[in-house]
């Protein structure tokens, strides 16, 4: 441990390391405190007696009371801040600014386009001896005077510079996502609370403000912030998985096992510790210090690590996690990348780019091929010239044109803007789905939202308003349906009753008198056992009282609630040296125990089965169909020698006395019936799964509108679900749940396992039309696991526990169901945004690929120039993505079905407006490119010499061409076939602008851009003429519109996602390595457009990752070159299945079709 000691050094404040002045002033230094939380279990235990004497003891050196916490001085609290750290681990260093361009320069496409202009440039300034134009042809020649050659240049430069500006926007954008990520990543590191005590009071503080010496109260369902002692605990158990791999939860109890460490889950119990070790200097900072953030060697490190222990490297990783980060990422990268197979539409979006990119790719081959070719048998067959030596520039000059007019139809044909638009639009989402209390940790969430056919939901709180109130009770033999008065109840019965509740119950749960004069008092802890500290009150009696007579140290045992015991008893010592065990728990569990009941006058009776049946009949039954919680309370006695065995718990949950039954109230919220009824009409089918009684459940469900009366469907007990889909043997069985779940819609006592397998008998059913796509949220501890099988998990951010925060995408942060609805509205309006852009893009890639290419062919020059296609690529991609991308969402979107996983990105409406367009724009540019000079009366611009000026004529065109892609833009607005193209536009400021932002710049392009831009001013009425071609488009898109889709059977759909049903999940685990060596090697070769989308993607990823500073796709690449290089890489989806054993082979672009960084989707090849 000595070396994590030196490279830790550099994080501590500079007086932090003169540790021995502090020793004095603390009973401790930080070095015996670090050392102290390397021993485990009874090495600590004998540690702290050998040191420091007992607990108190080490308190005492610590300077903090064990009951009354620090005094909370801020002399103090910064002294300790001095002294032995802040809790607050240092986030990596972002990317540079210089770093991002030198990252988007990177772009092959780009590279290609320098190199182009560089050669052009140099060229230009070669003047060959002599009368060239004589000896080398006429194809060079035509007449050119002195200015007009030696402004060659301009276009090289010109093209270096429009490079220079789509580098500066590419990494301008990344830079700003970047910084909103991390403020994002901060927003959840502030909203994590943590319970101290300080000055007697205990308090809710920022994890970062935890000290050295806190007294922390920790409880079920928290993540440890810092490390601690254990000072007093109840049936305390912790998941240090995180730490050590080991799974099973760990015991810990003050004598045996006191030693909690950051990063670990407590899983069950609750109890109190000191702080001794926090940020760097805790066993999760030590570990992040070693990993480096942000300096060279994590790079050494990391290959060292993933050499010599990969597992054990990988099971670090989730400790990101303490400081609220995203341990997650790494978990579904080490572990099957269940969640990230899963975006549907990245998935689409990948194949579709590809596929343009490989047609662009050969469409601008053949472009050059032609124009050599023409150019060769014009000069060297025709004219039979022969190839001088002094003529070989103007040749090469020749050819390097050529070339640079093929790499601009690459340009325009490669859809770059793509992975920006999907960026854009979730980023743009992210930022505003935050106003709608949807704090989203994974942006892959937000769109998957957008599919979701299916929420399975739970009801304490989401659907409820989690305020619990008694509103009946059965109590000595009699039924109130209200709160009785306190003199109605024996005086015996009523002490017991208040001490049960009062004691039996986290002294963490209180009642706070209101925060406005008006309000309700607020209930702070668990809601239901608040709801009975507030039948205490109601009943005239003050539970604090009782408490303060048994402080929670005096409490000899307890047994805290967890998911299989549904109970809670806690154990106390009596005056006479008996004890006592006040249990509560849910009522048909807690009956099932009693053997006695109180009767009328307080006086214990007999309790036999079947008085339990007519109970459970009477009083029970009716409570639940109220839509009531029914809580059993209950007593009983033990001698106190011999002393029982209390680990034997079966022996002690026994023969208990009934003191009484309750009848809790949770409301449901006035907006769910209303959320879910939306949920109905757009075709999501939602489930309550929850832990309470069948007649409960049903009865809320109803209220909320889950089940309606005449409606077919099932509500079913945990236990007959799991009668129903298991086999003989005990096993789950899919076909089984297949005839369950699509009527199912109640799911009541059900255990966190039951979630757990419906959910993923859900996500794995291949009956019905289409695969499913499930929410599901979850408050517990015990729904991680649904959480994290869900395609989108949605945790409370108030009521839930770290651990369900941990394993979700998105965080609610107002615990309410109609921000789910919210959810799904942004989702579906990602997925539409992309549409628009995809439908926009693609009539422009279309018609500008088809115009450079006939134009090339049969005029020996492109109509658009290299710079002015440039800058099309740049408003057609950067600015239109933008533009398209922010549309905020509308209700309409509610009112279609979900698209499911299926289907395709570009539907046959889209196809038919793409088509539409595309003949318009053509039918106008190739009847101004060949008899433009006679409808206009100027000189003809085609077959211009080599330097020569620009023509009026081609500047018609390019100027046509902007201002109708402009107006296009705006019929992109809507897919889904709608007349009204203006509908809503005033509510998105950022497309007016852009629209009129472009138009303006256009017009300084065609003034004043010159030969930079090769135009010419136009006049007034060829401006005029330019702007009614314009808007014929928007004319041209209603006659489009009236044309039924479903006549044009010819029409196609593209952007099917990749069929995956069939395959195993572990056959796509481990294919995902070999995907992305395949995606390596395709890189080098054809798709120029992966770079960027990559570089997005990773940056989204992993920018809230321990591992900001390295790309996962750099740390995949390392991975591979650790293992062969000729490993046979097979399973690849792609349009043409093939298995391939050799990386070369996989340069062909037919191959292979790669899947995006870290989403595998691949078919299985036999």
């Amino acid at each position: 441990m000595g070396d994590m000691t030196n490279s830790a050094v550099d994080f501590y404040p500079k007086n932090q390391r003169s540790d021995s002045n502090h020793a004095g002033e603390f009973g401790c230094s930080l070095n015996e405190l670090r050392s102290l939380m390397e021993l485990r279990g009874p090495e600590g235990v004998q540690k702290i007696q050998d040191t420091y004497g007992d607990m108190n003891g080490f308190c005492r050196r610590l300077k903090t009371s064990p009951t009354e916490g620090l005094a909370g001085n801020p002399v103090d609290l910064e002294n300790r801040k001095q002294t032995f750290g802040q809790n607050f681990i240092p986030p990596k260093k972002p990317k540079t600014f210089l770093q991002l361009i030198w990252e988007a320069l990177q772009d092959v496409t780009l590279i290609i386009l320098e190199l182009a202009a560089i050669i052009s440039l140099g060229l230009s300034f070669y003047q060959p001896p002599g009368e060239r134009s004589e000896m080398c042809g006429s194809a060079a020649g035509g007449v050119e005077d002195e200015g007009e050659s030696d402004a060659g240049w301009i276009e090289g430069a010109a093209i270096l510079l429009s490079v220079i500006c789509v580098v500066f926007v590419t990494a301008f954008n990344d830079w700003s996502k970047e910084k909103q990520f991390r403020g994002l990543q901060s927003r959840i590191e502030q909203e994590q609370k943590f319970s101290v005590v300080r000055g007697g009071q205990v308090n809710q503080i920022s994890v970062s403000e935890i000290v050295t010496g806190d007294i922390a109260q920790i409880k079920y369902g928290d993540l440890l912030p810092a490390d601690g002692v254990l000072i007093q605990g109840n049936d305390l158990k912790i998941d240090e998985s995180s730490l050590t791999g080991e799974s099973d939860h760990v015991r810990k109890s003050a004598d045996k096992d006191p030693m909690l460490l950051s990063g670990t889950h407590v899983m069950e119990g609750s109890g109190k510790m000191v702080v001794t070790a926090v940020g760097v200097n805790s066993q999760t900072g030590i570990i992040f210090t070693l990993l480096g953030a942000g300096t060279e060697e994590e790079e050494k490190k990391d290959k060292k690590a993933k050499k010599q222990d990969g597992a054990a490297a990988m099971e670090m990783q989730p400790l990101k996690s303490a400081e609220g980060g995203d341990g997650e990422e790494k978990e579904k990268r080490k572990g099957g990348s269940a969640k990230k197979e899963k975006s549907v539409l990245q998935g689409k979006l990948t194949k579709l780019a590809v596929q343009i990119g490989k047609a662009g790719l050969v469409m601008s081959a053949i472009t050059v091929i032609i124009l050599v070719l023409y150019f060769a048998i014009d000069t060297f067959v025709i004219q039979k010239l022969q190839w001088l030596p002094e003529c070989t520039p103007v040749y090469i000059q020749f050819f390097v044109k050529f070339f640079i007019i093929g790499v601009t139809v690459l340009v325009v044909a490669v859809p770059e803007g793509l992975p920006l638009a999907v960026t854009i639009s979730l980023a743009y989402s992210v930022k505003k789905m935050m106003k709608d209390n949807n704090l989203v940790r994974h942006l892959d969430a937000c769109e998957t939202m957008g599919n979701a056919t299916a929420i399975c939901s739970d009801k304490t709180g989401t659907l409820t308003t989690n305020r619990m109130t008694v509103v009946q009770a059965y109590i000595c033999d009699a039924h109130y349906k209200e709160v009785p008065e306190p003199d109605a109840l024996p005086a015996k019965s009523l002490d017991i009753l208040v001490n049960a509740i009062s004691l039996n119950s986290a002294y963490t749960s209180k009642i706070l008198p209101p925060e406005k004069d008006v309000g309700l008092p607020r209930q702070v802890g668990n809601k239901t056992e608040c709801g009975l500290l507030g039948f205490v009150l109601d009943l005239k009696r003050d539970y604090q009282a009782v408490r303060d007579l048994t402080p929670e140290e005096k409490l000899y045992k307890v047994y805290t609630f967890n998911s299989e015991r549904k109970s809670m008893s806690t154990v106390i010592r009596m005056q006479d040296g008996s004890f006592r065990m006040y249990s509560k728990g849910a009522s048909e569990i807690v009956l099932k125990k009693c053997s006695n009941v109180l009767n009328s006058a307080g006086e214990p009776r007999m309790f036999r089965p079947r008085d339990r049946d007519e109970m459970v009949k009477k009083v029970i039954e009716p409570m639940a169909c109220d839509g009531l919680r029914t809580i059993c309370i209950a007593y009983r006695d033990f001698p106190g020698s011999p002393e029982p065995d209390w680990d034997n718990e079966n022996n002690i949950l026994l023969d208990l006395t009934c003191i009484g039954v309750v009848g809790i109230e949770d409301p449901v919220r006035p907006e769910v019936p209303d959320a879910i009824k939306k949920c109905q009409q757009a075709g999501i089918t939602v489930r309550m799964v929850t832990g309470d009684n069948i007649n409960t459940a049903r009865a809320i469900a109803i209220k909320c509108g889950i089940i309606n009366p005449g409606e077919d469907f099932i509500c079913l007990e945990g236990k007959d679900f799991n009668r129903r889909i298991r086999n003989e043997k005990g096993e789950v069985e899919q076909e089984r749940i297949d005839k369950i779940w699509p009527k199912l819609r109640v799911l009541a006592r059900s255990s966190p396992t039951d979630k757990h397998t419906l959910v993923k008998g859900i996500i794995d059913s291949l009956c019905g039309e289409r695969r499913q796509v499930v929410a599901v949220t979850g408050d517990g501890t015990n729904d991680g696991p649904a959480l994290k099988k869900a395609d989108v998990g949605f945790a409370m951010g108030i009521a839930g526990t770290d651990v369900a925060k941990e394993a979700s995408d998105i965080i609610l942060t107002d615990d309410n169901f109609s921000s789910i609805v919210k959810a799904v509205m942004w989702g579906r309006n990602v997925y539409d945004s992309i549409s628009k852009f995809l439908q926009f893009q693609l009539t422009v890639n279309i018609v500008a690929v088809i115009v450079a290419f006939t134009g090339a062919c049969i005029t020996q020059d492109s109509p658009l120039k290299a710079v002015q296609m440039l800058w099309v690529n740049l408003i057609m991609d950067t600015f239109a993505s933008l533009a398209l991308a922010t549309e905020p969402p509308t209700e309409a979107l509610l009112l279609r079905k979900p698209y499911g996983r299926n289907k395709p990105l570009i539907s046959r409406t889209m196809m038919k407006n793409i088509l539409g367009h595309g003949i318009y724009q053509l039918t106008i540019i190739f009847t101004l490119l060949f008899a433009g000079e006679t409808i206009f009366n100027i000189d003809s611009g085609r077959n211009a010499p080599l330097h020569a000026p620009p023509s009026e004529h081609y500047t018609i065109i390019f100027n046509t061409f902007v201002l109708m892609q402009l107006f296009n833009e705006i019929n992109a607005r809507k897919i889904h076939g709608e007349k009204n193209v203006f509908d809503g536009i005033f509510r998105n400021p950022i497309f007016c602008t852009i629209v009129f932002g472009t138009f303006a710049v256009q017009i300084v392009i065609i003034q004043l851009g010159g030969k930079p831009f090769s135009c010419v001013p136009l006049k007034v009425d060829q401006w005029l003429w330019c702007v009614v071609l314009g808007v014929g488009e928007l004319l041209w898109g209603q006659v489009i519109s009236s044309v039924p889709t479903n006549r044009l059977k010819f029409l196609k759909e593209a952007g099917h996602g990749t069929q995956k049903d069939d395959i195993p999940e572990e056959e796509l685990n481990e294919d995902a390595e070999e995907i992305d060596h395949a995606e390596r090697e395709l890189r080098r070769g054809q798709i120029l457009w992966f770079r960027g989308l990559n570089r997005i993607q990773t940056q989204i990823e992993v920018v809230n990752t321990f591992k900001s500073g390295t790309s996962f796709q750099g740390a995949l690449r390392r991975q591979s070159s650790v293992t062969s290089q000729n490993q046979d890489v097979t399973n690849i989806s792609s349009p043409t299945h093939v298995s391939l054993s050799t990386p070369n082979a996989l340069s062909s672009p037919t191959s292979v079709s790669a899947a995006t960084a870290g989403h595998p989707r691949c078919e299985g090849i036999p």
